[in-house]
Protein backbone atom coordinates (compact mmCIF):
# COMPACT_ATOMS: atom_id res chain seq x y z
CA UNK A 1 0.00 0.00 0.00
CA UNK A 2 1.29 3.83 -0.57
CA UNK A 3 1.31 6.16 1.87
CA UNK A 4 -1.27 9.28 1.60
CA UNK A 5 -0.41 12.34 -0.62
CA UNK A 6 2.04 14.30 1.55
CA UNK A 7 1.67 17.43 3.72
CA UNK A 8 4.07 19.37 1.59
CA UNK A 9 2.51 18.40 -1.19
CA UNK A 10 -0.60 19.62 -0.62
CA UNK A 11 0.68 23.01 0.93
CA UNK A 12 2.25 23.09 -2.73
CA UNK A 13 -1.41 22.77 -4.35
CA UNK A 14 -2.17 25.56 -1.61
CA UNK A 15 0.07 28.21 -2.99
CA UNK A 16 -0.46 27.32 -6.39
CA UNK A 17 -4.35 27.95 -6.50
CA UNK A 18 -4.05 31.29 -4.38
CA UNK A 19 -0.75 32.84 -5.61
CA UNK A 20 -1.61 32.38 -9.13
CA UNK A 21 -4.74 34.81 -8.37
CA UNK A 22 -3.19 37.63 -5.93
CA UNK A 23 0.01 38.23 -8.09
CA UNK A 24 -0.03 41.47 -10.11
CA UNK A 25 -0.19 42.02 -13.52
CA UNK A 26 2.25 44.63 -13.44
CA UNK A 27 4.58 45.83 -10.50
CA UNK A 28 5.96 48.79 -11.94
CA UNK A 29 5.77 50.11 -15.52
CA UNK A 30 6.83 53.94 -16.57
CA UNK A 31 7.28 55.13 -19.82
CA UNK A 32 8.68 52.54 -22.05
CA UNK A 33 9.61 50.18 -18.97
CA UNK A 34 7.44 47.52 -17.51
CA UNK A 35 8.49 44.94 -14.96
CA UNK A 36 6.28 41.85 -15.12
CA UNK A 37 6.28 38.87 -12.24
CA UNK A 38 6.64 35.79 -13.71
CA UNK A 39 4.62 32.89 -12.15
CA UNK A 40 4.67 29.16 -13.67
CA UNK A 41 3.23 26.12 -11.02
CA UNK A 42 3.02 22.45 -11.92
CA UNK A 43 1.75 19.90 -9.41
CA UNK A 44 1.53 16.33 -10.55
CA UNK A 45 0.14 12.79 -9.24
CA UNK A 46 1.98 9.78 -10.82
CA UNK A 47 1.28 5.96 -10.84
CA UNK A 48 3.25 3.24 -12.83
CA UNK A 49 1.69 -0.42 -12.28
CA UNK A 50 5.33 -1.82 -13.67
CA UNK A 51 8.95 -0.32 -12.53
CA UNK A 52 11.72 -0.09 -14.61
CA UNK A 53 14.44 0.57 -11.99
CA UNK A 54 14.62 -2.78 -11.07
CA UNK A 55 12.01 -2.71 -7.94
CA UNK A 56 9.48 -5.20 -9.50
CA UNK A 57 6.53 -3.42 -7.77
CA UNK A 58 3.88 -0.63 -8.57
CA UNK A 59 4.94 2.96 -7.69
CA UNK A 60 3.34 5.94 -7.07
CA UNK A 61 4.97 9.30 -6.36
CA UNK A 62 4.21 13.09 -6.61
CA UNK A 63 5.82 16.14 -8.41
CA UNK A 64 5.65 19.98 -7.96
CA UNK A 65 7.70 22.81 -8.52
CA UNK A 66 7.17 26.53 -8.52
CA UNK A 67 8.87 28.89 -10.92
CA UNK A 68 8.65 32.32 -9.62
CA UNK A 69 10.25 35.97 -10.84
CA UNK A 70 10.49 38.91 -12.97
CA UNK A 71 10.47 39.94 -16.48
CA UNK A 72 11.08 43.49 -18.02
CA UNK A 73 11.64 45.40 -21.43
CA UNK A 74 12.23 49.04 -21.91
CA UNK A 75 11.91 50.45 -25.16
CA UNK A 76 14.35 52.84 -26.02
CA UNK A 77 13.98 56.43 -28.18
CA UNK A 78 15.42 54.38 -31.42
CA UNK A 79 12.65 51.63 -30.94
CA UNK A 80 15.16 49.71 -29.80
CA UNK A 81 14.40 47.39 -26.84
CA UNK A 82 16.39 46.15 -23.82
CA UNK A 83 14.77 42.99 -22.15
CA UNK A 84 15.64 40.56 -19.20
CA UNK A 85 14.88 38.06 -16.73
CA UNK A 86 15.72 36.59 -13.79
CA UNK A 87 13.54 33.74 -11.84
CA UNK A 88 13.92 31.04 -9.52
CA UNK A 89 12.40 27.42 -9.54
CA UNK A 90 11.75 25.36 -5.93
CA UNK A 91 11.02 21.87 -6.73
CA UNK A 92 10.70 18.45 -5.21
CA UNK A 93 9.25 14.89 -5.25
CA UNK A 94 7.78 13.18 -2.87
CA UNK A 95 6.53 9.22 -2.47
CA UNK A 96 8.50 6.45 -4.36
CA UNK A 97 10.03 8.15 -6.89
CA UNK A 98 10.00 8.12 -10.51
CA UNK A 99 9.31 4.40 -12.43
CA UNK A 100 12.63 5.35 -14.38
CA UNK A 101 14.25 5.03 -11.44
CA UNK A 102 15.49 9.14 -11.99
CA UNK A 103 14.50 10.42 -8.61
CA UNK A 104 13.79 8.49 -4.89
CA UNK A 105 11.69 10.76 -3.57
CA UNK A 106 13.39 13.10 -1.24
CA UNK A 107 14.36 15.07 -3.76
CA UNK A 108 14.15 19.40 -2.38
CA UNK A 109 15.79 22.19 -4.19
CA UNK A 110 15.43 25.97 -4.88
CA UNK A 111 18.09 27.75 -7.33
CA UNK A 112 18.57 30.45 -9.51
CA UNK A 113 16.66 29.27 -13.23
CA UNK A 114 17.08 32.51 -15.44
CA UNK A 115 19.00 35.25 -15.66
CA UNK A 116 19.86 36.61 -18.93
CA UNK A 117 19.91 40.56 -20.82
CA UNK A 118 19.08 41.25 -24.44
CA UNK A 119 18.69 43.87 -26.70
CA UNK A 120 16.27 44.01 -30.02
CA UNK A 121 16.92 46.40 -32.99
CA UNK A 122 13.47 47.87 -33.20
CA UNK A 123 13.63 50.04 -36.11
CA UNK A 124 16.87 51.37 -35.60
CA UNK A 125 18.46 49.08 -38.50
CA UNK A 126 15.99 48.86 -41.39
CA UNK A 127 18.58 46.58 -43.02
CA UNK A 128 17.82 44.05 -41.29
CA UNK A 129 13.80 44.68 -40.44
CA UNK A 130 11.91 44.79 -37.34
CA UNK A 131 14.03 43.61 -34.65
CA UNK A 132 16.42 42.00 -37.57
CA UNK A 133 19.25 42.09 -35.06
CA UNK A 134 18.18 40.28 -31.19
CA UNK A 135 20.98 39.64 -28.84
CA UNK A 136 20.91 38.25 -25.55
CA UNK A 137 23.33 36.36 -22.82
CA UNK A 138 23.29 34.48 -19.99
CA UNK A 139 21.39 31.84 -18.24
CA UNK A 140 18.22 31.36 -20.26
CA UNK A 141 16.25 28.58 -22.24
CA UNK A 142 17.61 28.17 -26.28
CA UNK A 143 15.85 25.94 -28.53
CA UNK A 144 16.96 25.55 -32.38
CA UNK A 145 14.77 25.16 -35.01
CA UNK A 146 11.89 22.15 -34.11
CA UNK A 147 13.96 20.92 -31.21
CA UNK A 148 14.72 17.94 -32.86
CA UNK A 149 18.49 18.50 -31.95
CA UNK A 150 18.59 21.05 -29.36
CA UNK A 151 14.87 21.67 -27.56
CA UNK A 152 16.57 23.04 -24.06
CA UNK A 153 18.86 21.30 -21.11
CA UNK A 154 15.37 19.99 -20.00
CA UNK A 155 16.71 16.56 -18.49
CA UNK A 156 15.97 16.80 -14.69
CA UNK A 157 17.26 13.48 -13.25
CA UNK A 158 17.23 12.95 -9.45
CA UNK A 159 19.16 11.95 -6.59
CA UNK A 160 18.48 8.36 -7.34
CA UNK A 161 21.54 7.82 -9.99
CA UNK A 162 25.02 8.36 -9.20
CA UNK A 163 25.25 8.54 -5.69
CA UNK A 164 23.34 12.04 -6.02
CA UNK A 165 25.66 13.68 -7.91
CA UNK A 166 23.17 14.23 -11.13
CA UNK A 167 20.47 15.10 -9.13
CA UNK A 168 18.92 18.79 -10.72
CA UNK A 169 16.46 19.22 -7.47
CA UNK A 170 13.70 16.46 -8.35
CA UNK A 171 10.41 16.65 -10.54
CA UNK A 172 11.92 14.51 -13.11
CA UNK A 173 8.61 14.17 -15.42
CA UNK A 174 7.78 17.93 -14.91
CA UNK A 175 11.06 18.91 -15.61
CA UNK A 176 10.96 22.28 -14.04
CA UNK A 177 15.07 23.06 -15.07
CA UNK A 178 15.56 23.88 -18.99
CA UNK A 179 17.59 26.72 -19.19
CA UNK A 180 21.22 26.57 -20.34
CA UNK A 181 23.76 27.88 -17.47
CA UNK A 182 24.94 29.87 -20.21
CA UNK A 183 24.75 30.89 -23.04
CA UNK A 184 24.94 33.88 -26.28
CA UNK A 185 22.85 34.18 -29.03
CA UNK A 186 22.74 36.16 -32.05
CA UNK A 187 19.81 36.04 -34.27
CA UNK A 188 20.09 38.31 -37.79
CA UNK A 189 17.24 39.09 -39.79
CA UNK A 190 13.96 38.34 -37.87
CA UNK A 191 11.14 35.18 -39.16
CA UNK A 192 10.45 36.20 -42.50
CA UNK A 193 13.13 36.19 -45.49
CA UNK A 194 16.78 35.28 -45.24
CA UNK A 195 17.09 35.14 -41.03
CA UNK A 196 19.99 32.69 -39.04
CA UNK A 197 21.73 32.45 -35.41
CA UNK A 198 25.29 32.21 -33.92
CA UNK A 199 24.46 30.70 -30.87
CA UNK A 200 27.10 29.71 -27.77
CA UNK A 201 26.02 26.75 -24.88
CA UNK A 202 27.31 25.86 -21.61
CA UNK A 203 25.18 23.45 -20.05
CA UNK A 204 25.38 23.14 -15.91
CA UNK A 205 23.81 19.97 -16.06
CA UNK A 206 25.75 17.46 -14.50
CA UNK A 207 23.57 14.53 -16.47
CA UNK A 208 24.56 16.22 -19.79
CA UNK A 209 28.32 16.51 -18.60
CA UNK A 210 27.84 20.28 -18.35
CA UNK A 211 28.66 19.73 -22.38
CA UNK A 212 29.51 23.15 -24.26
CA UNK A 213 28.31 23.72 -27.94
CA UNK A 214 28.57 26.30 -31.07
CA UNK A 215 25.89 26.12 -33.11
CA UNK A 216 24.60 27.85 -36.57
CA UNK A 217 22.03 28.61 -38.19
CA UNK A 218 20.36 29.70 -41.61
CA UNK A 219 16.83 29.67 -42.62
CA UNK A 220 14.30 31.12 -45.28
CA UNK A 221 10.73 31.56 -44.68
CA UNK A 222 7.94 32.71 -46.64
CA UNK A 223 4.35 32.20 -46.68
CA UNK A 224 4.48 28.41 -47.62
CA UNK A 225 7.12 27.87 -45.09
CA UNK A 226 10.67 27.16 -44.06
CA UNK A 227 13.87 25.71 -45.49
CA UNK A 228 17.00 26.05 -43.36
CA UNK A 229 20.31 24.28 -42.32
CA UNK A 230 21.83 23.79 -39.16
CA UNK A 231 25.58 23.46 -37.88
CA UNK A 232 26.60 22.13 -34.73
CA UNK A 233 29.87 22.03 -33.07
CA UNK A 234 31.08 20.26 -29.76
CA UNK A 235 33.20 21.98 -27.63
CA UNK A 236 33.84 20.88 -24.91
CA UNK A 237 32.38 18.26 -21.50
CA UNK A 238 33.39 17.84 -17.90
CA UNK A 239 34.94 14.69 -17.61
CA UNK A 240 33.91 14.29 -14.01
CA UNK A 241 30.50 13.24 -14.96
CA UNK A 242 31.03 12.43 -18.89
CA UNK A 243 30.25 9.10 -20.24
CA UNK A 244 31.53 7.50 -23.07
CA UNK A 245 28.77 8.17 -25.46
CA UNK A 246 29.11 12.31 -23.92
CA UNK A 247 32.87 11.64 -24.31
CA UNK A 248 32.38 12.24 -27.97
CA UNK A 249 30.79 15.45 -28.33
CA UNK A 250 34.26 16.95 -27.73
CA UNK A 251 34.97 18.04 -31.31
CA UNK A 252 31.66 16.15 -32.55
CA UNK A 253 29.60 17.74 -35.60
CA UNK A 254 26.43 17.69 -36.82
CA UNK A 255 24.56 18.82 -39.94
CA UNK A 256 21.35 19.15 -40.63
CA UNK A 257 18.98 19.97 -43.56
CA UNK A 258 14.94 20.86 -42.48
CA UNK A 259 11.47 22.53 -43.81
CA UNK A 260 8.39 22.97 -42.62
CA UNK A 261 5.36 24.89 -43.52
CA UNK A 262 2.26 24.56 -45.55
CA UNK A 263 3.29 24.35 -48.88
CA UNK A 264 0.83 26.58 -49.73
CA UNK A 265 -1.64 23.76 -48.85
CA UNK A 266 -4.41 25.45 -46.55
CA UNK A 267 -5.04 23.65 -43.15
CA UNK A 268 -2.09 21.49 -43.37
CA UNK A 269 1.78 20.79 -42.26
CA UNK A 270 4.75 19.09 -43.14
CA UNK A 271 8.08 18.76 -42.03
CA UNK A 272 10.81 17.19 -42.09
CA UNK A 273 14.67 17.22 -40.52
CA UNK A 274 17.92 15.25 -41.93
CA UNK A 275 20.92 15.15 -39.59
CA UNK A 276 24.65 13.63 -39.82
CA UNK A 277 26.38 12.97 -36.50
CA UNK A 278 29.78 13.08 -36.99
CA UNK A 279 32.06 11.78 -33.76
CA UNK A 280 34.88 9.37 -33.32
CA UNK A 281 32.99 6.23 -34.31
CA UNK A 282 31.48 5.35 -37.53
CA UNK A 283 29.16 8.12 -38.94
CA UNK A 284 25.36 8.34 -37.21
CA UNK A 285 22.35 10.05 -38.89
CA UNK A 286 18.63 10.56 -37.50
CA UNK A 287 15.42 12.09 -39.28
CA UNK A 288 11.53 12.47 -39.44
CA UNK A 289 9.30 12.93 -41.72
CA UNK A 290 5.67 14.42 -40.54
CA UNK A 291 2.30 15.44 -41.85
CA UNK A 292 -0.77 16.62 -39.98
CA UNK A 293 -4.11 17.84 -41.30
CA UNK A 294 -6.74 19.96 -39.62
CA UNK A 295 -10.56 19.96 -40.17
CA UNK A 296 -11.24 23.42 -38.35
CA UNK A 297 -15.04 23.42 -39.85
CA UNK A 298 -15.75 19.88 -38.78
CA UNK A 299 -17.17 18.85 -35.21
CA UNK A 300 -14.62 19.13 -32.34
CA UNK A 301 -11.98 20.81 -35.12
CA UNK A 302 -10.09 17.26 -35.33
CA UNK A 303 -6.64 17.31 -36.24
CA UNK A 304 -4.44 14.17 -37.43
CA UNK A 305 -0.80 14.07 -37.15
CA UNK A 306 1.70 11.15 -38.58
CA UNK A 307 5.02 11.26 -38.02
CA UNK A 308 7.86 9.08 -38.43
CA UNK A 309 11.43 9.57 -37.00
CA UNK A 310 14.60 6.73 -36.99
CA UNK A 311 17.84 7.62 -35.25
CA UNK A 312 21.09 5.66 -35.34
CA UNK A 313 22.15 2.77 -32.99
CA UNK A 314 24.90 5.38 -31.50
CA UNK A 315 23.39 8.57 -31.98
CA UNK A 316 23.98 10.80 -29.27
CA UNK A 317 20.29 11.84 -28.62
CA UNK A 318 22.18 15.78 -27.23
CA UNK A 319 19.81 18.49 -26.29
CA UNK A 320 16.48 17.07 -27.78
CA UNK A 321 13.29 16.36 -25.83
CA UNK A 322 10.11 18.47 -25.33
CA UNK A 323 6.43 17.38 -23.51
CA UNK A 324 4.40 15.85 -26.06
CA UNK A 325 6.97 16.56 -28.83
CA UNK A 326 10.51 14.96 -28.94
CA UNK A 327 9.39 12.40 -26.01
CA UNK A 328 7.44 9.96 -27.83
CA UNK A 329 5.74 8.07 -25.43
CA UNK A 330 5.07 8.89 -21.94
CA UNK A 331 6.51 5.48 -20.16
CA UNK A 332 8.63 4.80 -23.27
CA UNK A 333 10.50 8.14 -23.57
CA UNK A 334 10.49 8.97 -20.10
CA UNK A 335 11.10 5.76 -17.95
CA UNK A 336 12.10 2.81 -20.02
CA UNK A 337 15.04 4.78 -21.64
CA UNK A 338 13.95 4.26 -25.23
CA UNK A 339 14.78 7.73 -26.00
CA UNK A 340 15.81 9.24 -28.94
CA UNK A 341 18.49 6.42 -30.47
CA UNK A 342 18.76 3.20 -31.27
CA UNK A 343 14.82 3.41 -32.41
CA UNK A 344 12.44 4.33 -35.34
CA UNK A 345 9.11 5.19 -33.91
CA UNK A 346 5.69 5.33 -36.04
CA UNK A 347 3.26 8.10 -34.42
CA UNK A 348 -0.49 8.27 -35.05
CA UNK A 349 -1.95 11.20 -33.48
CA UNK A 350 -5.92 12.81 -33.23
CA UNK A 351 -6.62 16.38 -31.04
CA UNK A 352 -9.92 17.24 -30.64
CA UNK A 353 -11.45 20.22 -29.18
CA UNK A 354 -15.29 19.48 -27.60
CA UNK A 355 -15.12 23.26 -26.31
CA UNK A 356 -13.12 26.23 -25.93
CA UNK A 357 -11.97 25.24 -22.20
CA UNK A 358 -11.12 21.18 -23.56
CA UNK A 359 -8.85 19.60 -25.58
CA UNK A 360 -8.33 15.75 -26.03
CA UNK A 361 -5.92 13.83 -27.81
CA UNK A 362 -4.76 10.22 -28.48
CA UNK A 363 -1.24 9.35 -29.82
CA UNK A 364 -0.55 5.90 -30.49
CA UNK A 365 3.26 4.94 -31.03
CA UNK A 366 5.14 2.20 -32.39
CA UNK A 367 8.86 1.52 -31.44
CA UNK A 368 11.21 -0.75 -32.90
CA UNK A 369 14.77 -1.21 -31.36
CA UNK A 370 17.08 -1.39 -34.53
CA UNK A 371 19.98 -3.19 -32.91
CA UNK A 372 19.40 -5.22 -29.57
CA UNK A 373 22.41 -7.09 -29.85
CA UNK A 374 24.52 -5.02 -27.93
CA UNK A 375 21.82 -3.24 -25.44
CA UNK A 376 17.82 -4.00 -23.83
CA UNK A 377 15.57 -4.32 -26.87
CA UNK A 378 13.12 -1.46 -25.89
CA UNK A 379 10.38 -2.79 -29.49
CA UNK A 380 7.09 -1.69 -27.88
CA UNK A 381 3.97 -0.09 -28.56
CA UNK A 382 2.42 2.74 -26.30
CA UNK A 383 -1.11 4.55 -26.61
CA UNK A 384 -1.69 7.96 -24.46
CA UNK A 385 -4.96 9.37 -23.78
CA UNK A 386 -5.15 12.73 -22.54
CA UNK A 387 -7.15 15.97 -21.97
CA UNK A 388 -6.53 19.90 -21.29
CA UNK A 389 -8.94 21.18 -19.43
CA UNK A 390 -8.86 25.13 -18.56
CA UNK A 391 -10.28 25.37 -14.73
CA UNK A 392 -9.30 29.54 -15.80
CA UNK A 393 -7.54 31.60 -18.20
CA UNK A 394 -4.25 30.32 -15.77
CA UNK A 395 -5.14 27.31 -14.38
CA UNK A 396 -5.39 23.81 -16.47
CA UNK A 397 -5.68 20.44 -15.29
CA UNK A 398 -4.11 17.64 -17.03
CA UNK A 399 -5.03 13.97 -16.94
CA UNK A 400 -3.33 11.18 -19.03
CA UNK A 401 -3.48 7.46 -19.29
CA UNK A 402 -1.22 5.50 -20.87
CA UNK A 403 -1.12 2.15 -21.73
CA UNK A 404 2.28 0.36 -22.69
CA UNK A 405 3.53 -3.17 -24.28
CA UNK A 406 6.68 -4.66 -24.53
CA UNK A 407 7.60 -6.74 -27.44
CA UNK A 408 10.12 -9.06 -25.15
CA UNK A 409 10.18 -9.54 -21.24
CA UNK A 410 13.33 -7.25 -20.32
CA UNK A 411 12.12 -4.04 -21.74
CA UNK A 412 9.19 -4.55 -18.84
CA UNK A 413 11.23 -4.80 -16.03
CA UNK A 414 11.02 -8.89 -16.17
CA UNK A 415 7.01 -8.35 -17.50
CA UNK A 416 5.99 -8.98 -21.23
CA UNK A 417 2.32 -7.94 -19.42
CA UNK A 418 0.89 -4.41 -20.57
CA UNK A 419 2.23 -1.79 -18.06
CA UNK A 420 -1.29 0.74 -16.91
CA UNK A 421 0.16 4.45 -16.58
CA UNK A 422 -1.47 7.15 -15.17
CA UNK A 423 -1.12 10.99 -14.18
CA UNK A 424 -2.89 14.03 -13.37
CA UNK A 425 -1.26 17.63 -13.35
CA UNK A 426 -2.23 20.52 -12.13
CA UNK A 427 -0.87 23.77 -14.49
CA UNK A 428 -1.06 27.63 -13.32
CA UNK A 429 0.59 30.08 -15.59
CA UNK A 430 0.94 33.77 -14.78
Amino acid sequence: MHPPVRLPFLFLLALLFTSIHVYAEDIYRRGGTVVTPELTAIAGWFRSEHDYSGRLAPVAWEEGFIKYGLRGTSVRAGSDTVHGGFALVSSATWGDGDAGGYSNGRERRTSIEEAHLGWKSGDLLPAFGHDGIDLSAGRQIVKVGRGFLIYDDGFNPGAALASGTLDRGGAFYIAPRHAFGKSAVVRLGGDNGWHGSVIWLKSNNHAQANTELAVGTVSHTVAAGTIGATYIRGLNVDERYVDPVQLQRRGMRIYSVLANGNAGIAHTNFGFEYAVQETGVKRQSAWYVQAERSFPAATWQPILEYRFSRYSPAWDILFTGGYRDWLQGEVASNYTGAYASNLQIHKVGLMLQPHQTLSMGLALFDLKTLDDRATLSRSAREANLYADYALSTKLTIAPLLGLYQPRRQHGNAGSASTNVYAQIMLIAVH
